[in-house]
């Protein structure tokens, strides 16, 4: 081989030896750090964690939601009832009690009626005059027409509170039934047993002054009787009462 010949040989070995580095050149400077690598172990692992998360954060949610629920509810039950009827129920019995404390001559009070019955109701004295029996059973027959007319005066006060107390149960039953929590329901059926009261104590106060009535009316009548026993002992009473003698009734 002539040196011409050998030297294009030596040009290509010298051209392939600098190209090698060339080629190799991007391989050798690319960060291992910037090669993406997929694992789909890994990929469902995060999956499964962001789901229980979302979980986690929904439930938390619904359970906020159920407190504000039930703070709602709550301030229902503890809501107070705007409606009242004390006041008008307190002024029924009121107006029963004036009544009743409007009795004429012997009242509902225990002194007073057995001071009155030692007075007017006892024996008879056998020493009073006829004029005294005539004035006691007169005051005797007062007492029980004054018991039957304050008898009457309560029943027609209690017979005007009826239509009170039903415009009152009226509007606490419609309280009742449109209650927004417990504490209401409960208010109005409070009142309602408070009506139920205030028409008791009418009822009550009608039978004081029926039993009055009725027991001056036996009263009178048991004095009447010993009075009339008294009258006839007197009439009957040689010398101070009747005297038999001989009566002309007709002209022959």
């Amino acid at each position: 081989m002539t040196a011409r010949q050998s030297r294009p040989r030596a040009l290509l070995l010298v051209a392939a030896v600098l190209a090698a580095p060339v080629a190799l050149s991007p391989m050798m400077i690319t960060p291992a750090h910037a090669l993406i690598v997929f694992d789909p172990s890994n990929y469902s692992q995060n999956v499964l964690t962001a789901a229980r998360s979302l979980q986690q954060i929904t439930n938390q949610v619904t359970s906020l939601q159920n407190q504000a629920q039930m703070l709602i509810n709550q301030a229902r039950n503890l809501a107070s009832l705007p409606l009242s009827s004390l006041q008008q129920l307190q002024q029924s019995v009121q107006r029963t009690q004036q009544l009743l404390g409007q009795a004429q001559n012997i009242a509902f009070d225990v002194q007073q009626i057995d001071k009155a019955f030692q007075q007017q109701y006892g024996s008879i004295s056998l020493s009073a005059s006829d004029q005294q029996l005539v004035t006691d059973a007169r005051s005797r027959w007062q007492n029980t027409v004054d018991g039957l007319q304050d008898a009457m005066r309560v029943q027609a006060g209690v017979v005007g509170n009826i239509e009170t107390g039903r415009a009152q149960m009226s509007e606490l039953v419609g309280a009742s039934q449109s209650a927004t929590g417990a504490l209401q329901a409960a208010q109005a059926g409070n009142q309602l047993l408070a009506l139920q009261g205030q028409q008791l104590a009418d009822l009550t106060a009608v039978v004081a002054a029926n039993g009055r009535a009725q027991a001056l009316t036996a009263a009178e009548r048991a004095a009447a009787v010993d009075q009339g026993r008294e009258q006839r002992r007197r009439f009957l009473t040689p010398g101070s009462g009747y005297e038999a003698g001989s009566v002309q009734m007709f002209n022959r």
